[in-house]
């Protein structure tokens, strides 16, 4: 793995800790076994690496779990979680506050603060929240044939994005949560902070895919020859002038999707260094306006985005729980500045 692929801010709002694929076996299949039939569809697979997803339950046909010698069909779908590449270093338990809001024998919700790196890294091997989950937990779920716990992690939000997370404790749940994220069906709304007057509600649909000619950036590509499907959905909750506070929900999690689609259609999020947001894009410039951005942007040095509220099925319940959490202070004041600015205007 490269270190621009390990950069911390390179993490998505909402990526998840598998590889997924789904692959439906052509009409004219002979029965095969299934760990045959993928070694020859994925590429860089290994039959060991197979039958240990096999084992832990990552292998589904038309649903439901095989062994590594099932034999697939004509017209069955295979699905496969394959989990990502073990650390190459210690991960080593640090005790931190954690701000949890909710935890069973199952799983774990929690509220992510601003400047909190989720997954270790190149330039980032102590001091996240993994090291902090370690410590928190003492038997860890993990992958057969991993000399390391996977500490309960099935997706993760950038490095200055704030908001909830869901881990699991034990494999069962871990496997469950990360269906539910493959399959799209866990509620995930964001409260973000964009630039421009945006008049109604819509929705963003774009491959994202790592940028040509900026490696350390996503970018949408319209015609879908690059990038993976991404679609986001916004609503207008707030009005500010030369700002407006949306409901982000996304459809799909890729790496900057939130930040990348909204810049894409002119409305990068107010703050955000790496996508234009953090300069005077909408309103009018002067030495007032100039000294209340350069005030907002040394408050809310990063992206203002949130991950508000997280809704899945319990895999302990079976029954969908859903979680709120409130915006944090330094993005509360940024939009308390900014109606008290818009009050100065009108008088």
């Amino acid at each position: 793995m490269s270190e621009e692929d390990n950069i911390e801010d390179n993490i998505d709002e909402s990526e998840e800790l598998f590889e997924h694929h789904r692959i439906e076996a052509d009409p004219g299949q002979q029965p095969l076994r299934v760990d045959k039939f993928l070694i020859s569809r994925i590429a860089n697979i290994s039959r060991n690496k197979l039958q240990i997803a096999a084992k832990c339950g990552y292998i589904r046909i038309d649903g439901k779990s095989v062994k590594s010698n099932f034999k697939i069909k004509a017209g069955q779908v295979v699905t496969v979680e394959l989990p990502q590449p073990v650390y190459e270093f210690e991960l080593v338990p640090e005790k931190m506050d954690l701000n949890i809001i909710y935890e069973d024998d199952t799983v774990i919700v929690l509220n992510k603060p601003t400047d909190l790196v989720v997954h270790p890294g190149h330039g980032n091997y102590s001091g996240t929240l993994v090291n902090g989950i370690l410590h928190h937990l003492q038997n860890l779920p993990s992958v057969a044939g991993s000399p390391t716990p996977r500490p309960g992690l099935v997706h993760r939000l950038d490095k200055d994005t704030t908001g909830l997370m869901v881990l699991g404790k034990t494999e069962r749940s871990l496997t469950e949560l990360s269906e539910q994220f493959f399959e799209r069906s866990v509620e995930r709304r964001y409260h973000a902070l964009v630039w421009g007057d945006i008049r109604e509600d819509g929705r963003i649909e774009g491959h994202v895919g790592r940028s040509r000619s900026n490696r350390t950036v996503q970018t949408v590509y319209v015609d879908g020859d690059e990038g993976k499907h991404a679609v986001t959905h916004y609503r207008v909750l707030e009005r500010l002038g030369p700002v407006t506070l949306v409901e982000c929900k996304l459809e799909t999690g890729r790496t900057h999707q939130i930040r990348v689609h909204m810049q894409h259609i002119g409305h990068p999020l107010f703050g955000d260094p790496r996508y234009g947001g953090n300069v005077a894009v909408k309103g009018s410039p002067g030495g007032k306006y100039n000294s209340f951005l350069r005030n907002c942007f040394s408050i809310l040095p990063r992206q203002a985005l949130h991950a508000k509220t997280l809704g899945f099925i319990h895999p302990g319940t079976k029954e969908f729980v859903s979680f709120e959490s409130d915006i944090p202070a330094d993005m509360a004041e940024i939009i308390s500045k900014w109606k008290t600015y818009l009050e100065g205007i009108a008088r």
